[in-house]
């Protein structure tokens, strides 16, 4: 069979040079998986290689599997048992066989992050550090990054530069690493780790695998961790053919450890190594392709590259600038729907990409007014998330104080100690007397059903409740969510645990304080909490949407290696895309700006860029300026879609809080001299001076001129 039918002159290549150190630099649509499936094949069948001197390494099990069906579908039924694996797949392996040269038992077990965290939650116990300050979920994830880092416990410690928290970070590291030792357990990290070691320290382990492994090829190698990359260059150190394939223009998870000067510096570390582009695309349209080599040609940390196409030239990039989050949204919805009654697409063709899992929230709700079935990939529905189920939890027991169902949810979140055995005689007892779990909180505790301390907790957490259903009915919508998070210390618990997870969640419980805003102002006459609470209930019944045929809706993370007739990517305005905390940050701009060139080269035939003028985003509302990937594409190839409607400054006055009103914004905290901390629930201009309305826990609402008020606002 002749492998080479069917490629490009690059592709061809990239495939027939099989001795020394390569990399392939692959940009986006260029076809990269067929080049290694051809790659390995040939090797095999052509230069007459044994599959088993063959190791092919790539990131999921999912590519892996793929891989070997592709390798297998060329080569025909030949059993060829070539290495096609992750990299923690074959570490396994590799462990195994020889893990007890460094004290270990080869029947090791793998701890998931639950069994870490339990780890780690022993560890703070022993050591008697609190969990309030360290929170286990923070410590695993710094642990994580150490481990990223190759750095021993006594490393952290000296590296870092608040030598007390790291000091005791670096004493549960230790203890941990002890912890999983006696237990003959390993975790993810270890797994790569453990290898390394065992390499290191047993030359002759690292001798077999180096000549076992004559050629080695390595996918998406600009999402590589430093551990990975080591692991790689001792493997490929014997024979040198290592062939790596990725682009550096779609590194984009330097969150998670990936360290993309691993691509960038694959010729420093191989002098003689080959460099093949494959810049032709099979995906896009050349527009699309123009606008995107526009953009990403802006980042300096690169290798040159252009992608091209023999296709036409298609669309130009539809540019539309909307007044409000809202009515992009809206404009969103009603272009699918036009694209699918006007020019016969599908829905499943269109894909709405956006920077922040809490955007998703104001496109879900467009979709579902419209009736439009949508489907979210990567997470879950924005009133699915648990931290918004919890919350609205709360509420739902505050309006309802005989919803047993919403009190067990809340009970014990976050936790108070109030465990499941508590929770099982407060039901029984609440049965006995055929009330209410509500009810059954003060009479369990006044008859002593429960234990002194689970008691206490309980006639605390009822005590609360009791306060806020007191106080229901006199702030506003936005101001009573705002007290409820302060009462039940949801959002301090999460600020405490302080991890990546846990500040999304913060996020998205903001952008719940900006959908009883907008709730507010789209209101006519007084809001109620029960009005909020249906009108949620409305949007969130999202199951049967979500099933079949729908408009895709997921972060821009989570599109990469996917590709879609038709995209939108929404928020393209600086603090939203790129993130403000990367607006004077280089590397971080440029790695945002990697993540637009991805979400661009998702598009097939159609791509849509769009922004709002005034965005309400955690509960804050911004007039944001143009993002600066928007201004980066040449106006010849874009097609402005609309302007801004005429009534642009009537959707200012209905948002009150932006420039126009001092600044003081719908949701956001202050500090008030004599009152303390409040929550802003209104801002109007009034002539010369803005007229605020806070609300004040346990002080009621109040009305003051901003120049005579003594406030200071809070991040």
């Amino acid at each position: 069979m002749d492998f080479l039918n069917g490629l490009n002159p690059q592709q061809k290549k990239a495939v027939t040079t099989t001795e020394g150190p390569l990399l392939i630099l692959a940009g986006a649509g260029s076809g990269k998986t067929r080049v290694l499936t051809h790659r390995i094949a040939y090797l095999i069948q052509e230069k007459g290689i044994h599959s088993g001197s063959i190791l092919a390494i790539t990131f999921t099990n999912k590519a892996a599997g793929e891989m070997k069906e592709r390798v297998f579908g060329l080569l025909g039924e030949q059993n060829h048992p070539v290495w096609v694996s992750t990299f923690h797949s074959a570490c396994v392996r590799f462990l195994r066989h020889d893990i007890e040269k460094i004290g270990y038992n080869k029947n090791f077990v793998i701890y998931d992050s639950a069994d870490q965290l339990v780890v780690v939650k022993d560890c703070l116990k022993e050591l008697n550090i609190n969990e309030k300050n360290f929170s286990p979920k923070k410590v695993l994830g710094m642990i994580g990054r150490a481990k990223d880092n190759l750095q021993s416990p006594e490393e952290f410690i000296a590296s870092a530069e608040d030598s007390f928290y790291a000091e005791q970070i670096g004493r549960v590291y230790r203890l941990y690493r002890k912890k999983l030792k006696s237990n003959n357990a390993l975790d993810f990290d270890d797994l790569i780790l453990k290898a390394l070691d065992l390499f290191n320290g047993y030359p002759e382990v690292l001798s077999f695998y180096q000549n076992k492994f004559r050629y080695i090829l390595v996918d998406e190698y600009q999402d590589t961790n430093t551990p990975q990359y080591r692991l790689v260059h001792l493997l490929s150190q014997s024979h040198r053919n290592l062939c790596v394939v990725g682009d550096d223009d779609q590194s984009i998870y330097k969150f998670r450890g990936a360290n993309i000067a691993n691509i960038l510096d694959f010729e420093v570390d191989y002098p003689e190594a080959t460099v093949i582009k494959l810049e032709q695309n099979y995906r896009s349209t050349k527009n699309i392709l123009d606008a995107a080599n526009c953009v990403i040609a802006n980042n300096s940390r690169r290798k040159a590259k252009k992608l091209w196409t023999k296709e036409m030239e298609g669309y130009r990039i539809r540019c539309r600038q909307a007044a409000t989050e809202r009515q992009e949204a809206e404009f969103v919805v009603c272009e699918a729907m036009r694209l699918c009654a006007d020019e016969g697409r599908k829905l499943s063709d269109v894909a709405v990409l956006y920077r922040t899992n809490a955007q998703s929230r104001v496109l879900e709700e467009a979709f579902i007014t419209r009736a439009v079935p949508y489907k979210v990939v990567g997470s879950l529905g924005f009133y699915q998330r648990k931290e918004i189920k919890d919350v609205l939890a709360y509420l739902r027991v505050i309006l309802n104080p005989a919803d047993d169902i919403s009190l067990k949810r809340i009970i014990n979140q976050p936790r108070r100690g109030i465990g499941d055995k508590t929770i099982e005689i407060l039901e029984q007892y609440a049965s006995r007397l055929e009330i209410s779990l509500f009810e059954a909180l003060t009479g369990a505790v006044e008859q002593g059903y429960i234990a002194t301390g689970p008691a206490r907790r309980v006639k605390e957490f009822s005590d609360m409740m009791k306060d806020l259903i007191g106080i229901r009915d006199k702030h506003s919508v936005v101001a009573f969510i705002s007290e409820v998070l302060d009462k039940t210390g949801y959002v301090k618990a999460l600020e405490q645990e302080d991890t990546i997870e846990s500040r999304g969640r913060i996020e998205n419980i903001k952008e719940l304080v900006s959908a009883a805003v907008g709730f507010e102002e789209s209101h006519e006459g007084e809001s109620t909490l029960l009005e909020f609470l249906e009108r949620v209930a409305l949007v969130s019944e999202t199951d049967n949407l979500d099933e079949g045929e729908g408009v895709t809706l997921m972060t821009l993370h989570s599109a990469k290696g996917l590709e879609f007739p038709v995209v939108f990517v929404t928020g393209m305005e600086d603090g939203v895309f790129p993130l403000s905390r990367a607006i004077d940050e280089p590397e971080e701009l440029e790695e945002e700006r990697r993540l637009c060139y991805v979400g661009m080269t998702r598009a097939k035939e159609v791509l849509y860029l769009t922004r709002a003028e005034l965005r309400t985003l955690y509960g804050q509302t911004h007039e944001n300026p143009p993002s600066k990937f928007l201004r980066e594409v040449p106006e010849y190839l874009m097609e402005v879609i609309g302007s801004v409607p005429d009534n642009r400054k009537r959707a200012r006055a209905r948002k009150p809080g932006g420039d126009s009103a001092g600044g003081y914004r719908p949701g956001s905290r202050i500090q008030h001299r004599i009152w303390g901390m409040g929550t802003v629930i209104k801002a109007e201009d009034k002539g010369d001076d803005t007229e605020i309305t806070i609300a004040f826990p346990g002080r009621g609402v109040k009305k003051m001129p901003a120049s005579e008020a003594s406030l200071k606002a809070l991040r």
